[in-house]
């Protein structure tokens, strides 16, 4: 028994560190870092701050109302010019209140600005979802860099082991005097250049995932790849005009610009208004009191003031500003309408882009698959024909590079295909977590 409980209290410590070491999957990483990406963090509060615009708007159509309080002591000293003069001192001191209430009746600049502020508010949720997307993409895109930067570097890493195994066999070879030194210099060359290759990919292993780390805010640890042998399937609808069409409707960043043209025709009728008049609905309610004195007597009063009325008020001139902005209004109101149609074509574009990328990142995981195929029959034919005699060192060298570089190529061809249908999906407008969660399916 004193020998079974260290051996469990191992195991138990064994399986605590593999489930602290777990890998991580693409789900898991975008959920860090909604909770920490310092982009996204500044879209929530520009969010916040945005919705503070729809209040303010609000605040032009409530009624504003004002208090004022004062006192102040009085030293009168008059001295009159009769024959003789007389002498009067007052001193007594004031005090009074009053509380002004002024309700806008008729003032169209103000109406115009709260249906703009609705506009506004509008705008930074669309913002929001903007950013929630492109944190989407940016969290997705890492991941894969850092998986295809493991490929590359596990794949300098095989590599050099079979040249390592090939340099060994030339240099055997040579002793024996089956073999020249051409077949170990070449096998050489080859080991020392894979060995610069392996030192490169780990360099740029450690650089993506410091990249991750940054979106994150811790290190990644060890990551879920694609399950071997995957298939992915073909964007849906699988029409590109119906991805065209989808984009130029729903891409966040038309309905921006959207609303950026909405805003700047509303600005127009708010700067128009200037030329109006404007009504309102005044009250105040007021107290003053003033206790007087002089050499022989004192007096006091005390007076209430309640008032109630209408104040009309009509611009005339107002030295060419309302005029001049009108005009800057109607001038931003054209620029917006050529930044929507800027917006529809790039959103197209993107669609066209993306799409493209999908389907021909398709066929090339396809071709890749095969091409995979028959470099392993390559390699296996000029090994067997490197030890009859019938090929040399370097066609065996060839054919391993061949092969490891076919296997980089088909990693990166799937994870280049799964991007682009995150992106796909971002210029149609309409990628969420849903699509993270079925792209998150296809790891291990």
């Amino acid at each position: 028994m004193k020998k079974i409980l260290p051996v469990l209290l191992a195991a138990s410590m064994c399986f605590g560190s593999a489930q602290q070491a777990a890998a991580a999957d693409l789900l898991g990483v975008y959920r860090d870092a909604i909770g920490y990406d310092a982009q996204f963090a500044s879209a929530k509060a520009a969010l916040d701050a945005g919705r503070e615009k729809l209040p303010q708007g609000r605040a032009g159509l409530m009624p504003t109302i004002g208090f004022s309080a004062s006192t102040t002591w009085n030293d009168f000293n008059t001295t009159t010019r009769s024959t003789p003069p007389a002498e009067f001192l007052r001193k007594y001191n004031s005090n009074g209140w009053t509380v002004n209430l002024s309700q806008p009746l008729f003032r169209w600049q103000n109406w115009a600005g709260y249906k703009q502020s609705e506009l506004l508010v509008a705008q930074a949720e669309m913002q929001y979802s903007q950013a929630k997307q492109d944190l989407i993409v940016r969290v997705a895109q890492a991941y894969f860099d850092v998986l295809l930067s493991q490929e590359s570097l596990a794949s300098a890493q095989a590599q050099k082991a079979a040249i390592s195994e090939q340099l060994a066999s030339a240099k055997r070879n040579f002793e024996v005097g089956t073999a020249t030194i051409t077949d170990t210099n070449e096998a050489q060359a080859r080991y020392d250049l894979t060995t610069a290759q392996e030192i490169a990919a780990d360099n740029d292993l450690q650089v993506k995932r410091q990249t991750l780390a940054t979106i994150i805010g811790r290190e990644p640890g060890t990551l879920k790849n694609l399950r071997r042998g995957l298939q992915i399937g073909r964007p849906q609808p699988d029409d590109i005009f119906k991805w065209v069409e989808s984009a130029e409707q729903g891409s966040i960043a038309v309905q921006l610009s959207q609303a950026g043209l909405e805003i700047a025709s509303r600005e127009i009728d708010k700067q128009r208004a200037g030329h109006y008049p404007t009504l309102d609905l005044v009250a105040s309610r007021g107290r003053n009191t003033a206790t007087a004195g002089t050499l022989t007597a004192g007096s006091g009063a005390d007076s209430d003031v309640t008032t109630v009325g209408l104040q009309l008020a009509i611009p005339i001139f107002a030295g060419g500003t309302t005029v001049s902005r009108d005009r800057e209004a109607v001038a931003l109101r054209e620029k917006a309408s050529a930044d929507l149609d800027n917006a529809r074509r790039s959103a197209a574009l993107a669609a066209r882009q993306a799409y493209l990328g999908v389907t021909s990142g398709l066929a090339q995981v396809k071709a890749l698959e095969q091409a995979v195929v028959s470099s392993q029959s390559a390699l296996d034919s000029n090994k067997l024909g490197y030890e009859v005699g019938v090929r040399i060192n370097i066609d065996v060298l060839n054919a391993q590079q061949q092969l490891y570089s076919t296997r980089r190529d088909l990693a990166k061809a799937r994870l280049d295909t799964l991007a682009a249908q995150l992106k796909l999906k971002a210029a149609a407008g309409t990628l969420g977590e849903d699509d993270v969660a079925a792209v998150n399916a296809l790891l291990e």
